[in-house]
């Protein structure tokens, strides 16, 4: 579980959006290489075959998509028990939410937890998830983590797009950006440090004095 911080603007969604390889995100210098190959010339659909997903700041709503599809839309198993599991395991009833549609009656956090449930479903070999904690309480949280954490005992890696400490304390290693480039890599009470200074020694002509 890798987690990517810096501070607003500075290059994290970019980094995952171009790597799901959306519109917009497609002209760019160097490679994205992975699992050994070259994805840089596949479409978002060849990307998501190969087990790459996306999990938004702020999740889609889908309008007459009843939550039980929007789950088995990308399910390995498209059966309405992997719906119930992947609910389960987010922390939602089935019962209560299978046949409820994914639109403006759901809150933020429970969309939240549906698209997670959904990727549970995928069983992806990389989720990327952009700000997994914002606009949620802190019991959706937790669930939220115990979900991620589920999903990397099985063996997918998970890339957190964040700049709070408290989902970066869920990785086991970070990496720091800033204006669009990697400054500093490593364990994550390495790059904690980030957020006590709220800046580390750089080159960049607008850093602030750090004393």
């Amino acid at each position: 579980m890798h987690a990517v911080v810096g501070p607003n603007g500075a290059g994290k969604s970019t980094l995952a959006n171009t790597i799901m390889g959306l519109s917009g995100y497609m002209d760019f210098e160097g490679d994205i290489i992975f699992n050994g190959e070259s994805i840089k010339g596949l479409s978002i659909d060849q990307r998501a075959r190969k087990g790459i997903t996306l999990a938004w700041q702020e999740p889609a709503r889908y309008d007459g998509l009843t939550v039980e599809a929007f789950i088995i839309a990308g399910a390995k198993n498209k059966s309405r028990n992997t719906s119930r599991k992947a609910l389960d395991l987010v922390g939602l009833s089935p019962d209560a939410y299978l046949e409820r549609a994914v639109d403006r009656t759901l809150s933020g956090g429970e969309r939240k937890r549906i698209e997670l449930a959904s990727i549970l479903a995928m069983d992806p070999k990389l989720v990327m998830m952009d700000e997994p904690d914002s606009g949620i309480d802190v019991e959706a949280l937790e669930k939220i983590f115990d979900a991620i954490q589920f999903i990397k005992n099985k063996g997918t890696t998970v890339l957190l797009i964040t700049h709070s400490a408290t989902v970066l304390e869920k990785a086991d290693h970070a990496l720091l950006i800033c204006c669009g480039k990697m400054v500093e890599k490593g364990p994550v009470d390495k790059i904690m440090e980030y957020f006590g200074k709220k800046c580390i020694p750089c080159d960049h002509k607008n850093k602030p004095d750090v004393v």
